[in-house]
């Protein structure tokens, strides 16, 4: 089902969604709740067949679908592996998601693959590394993609631009989108001290495609509180602020609980997207949106 048609039938005007994982295929499949879509990792769905598919059709059915890369590593000095962007191809025109995603990280360096999203440095060279990947990747897929935000325990000293800067010169290059994750920033923010509320009011609303809801792990290492982006609870009250905020400066968008580790019964993700949608519902239309310039 297309987005357009799901608004239609269901008249999801601010729509909420949760990431789809396999313990609930048959919980969605006999309670249907009350999503407005699913999101699902490329990387899970690039066999030929299978019962991951299997279910995935019938889903797609009723709910419409973000596909969300975690392994193109944009970051990638040497390129895309042409390998892997054939098979990402391959599931968006197999199951023609109403949105497309990936993150600003590097993850692979020849045949090897790591099981990280590593930062990419915020300088003029890596925009262009980056801006050519995403490029590339468009063009492979024939449409508009959204770039996350990633979650930082440490700056690089070269750096010449803050990250916002960086999102937005790549966005103004490739004609690429923003997928705003709150938490990340969040998370960015309280690790390295960075102003939290200055770069999420900075984030041009005409970029912003999707927004990221998530929990995040607090630990004291020698002292010092680090906050780790595991996605194994639920989205914290610090986190639900800011993201009331975001909402009143530029208005309603697609929003996606996330939740990848410990993870919980289908029914707790629908109370935290039940959250979501109630702060959108709450929310004024703002009068002015932000835009550039």
């Amino acid at each position: 089902m297309t987005f357009p048609a799901y608004i239609a039938a269901k008249g999801a005007q601010k729509p909420v969604g949760v990431g789809l994982k396999s313990q609930h295929y048959d919980d969605v499949l006999t309670s249907k709740p009350a999503l407005a879509f699913f999101e699902v990792h490329a990387e899970n769905y690039m066999m030929p067949g299978g019962a991951h598919h299997r279910y995935l059709e019938e889903i797609r059915e009723t709910y419409p679908l973000s596909i969300h890369g975690v392994g193109m590593s944009l970051g990638s000095a040497e390129g895309l592996n042409r390998k892997h962007l054939q098979r990402f191809s391959e599931v968006v025109n197999r199951y023609r998601p109403w949105l497309v995603s990936e993150h600003l990280a590097w993850s692979r360096a020849g045949d090897t693959y790591l099981n990280d999203l590593l930062p990419v440095p915020m300088t003029q060279e890596s925009l262009r590394v980056v801006t050519r990947n995403v490029k590339a990747m468009q063009d492979a897929i024939g449409r508009k993609i959204l770039i996350e935000n990633p979650s930082s325990y440490l700056t690089f000293a070269d750096d010449e631009m803050p990250e916002v800067d960086f999102l937005v010169a790549l966005a103004e290059a490739t004609g690429c989108g923003v997928l705003l994750d709150v938490n990340n920033v969040y998370v960015s923010g309280k690790n390295i001290g960075w102003d939290v509320r200055a770069y999420l009011d900075s984030i041009p609303a005409d970029l912003v495609g999707e927004i990221h809801l998530a929990g995040h792990l607090t630990r004291d290492v020698e002292g010092q509180t680090l906050r780790i982006d595991d996605h194994g609870s639920r989205v914290s009250d610090s986190v639900w602020t800011l993201y009331e905020r975001v909402i009143a400066r530029i208005g309603p968008r697609p929003t996606l609980i996330e939740w990848d580790s410990n993870i919980p019964t289908l029914d707790v993700l629908v109370v935290e997207a039940e959250k979501a949608q109630k702060l959108m519902s709450e929310m004024v239309e703002p009068g002015q949106a932000a835009t550039r310039g």
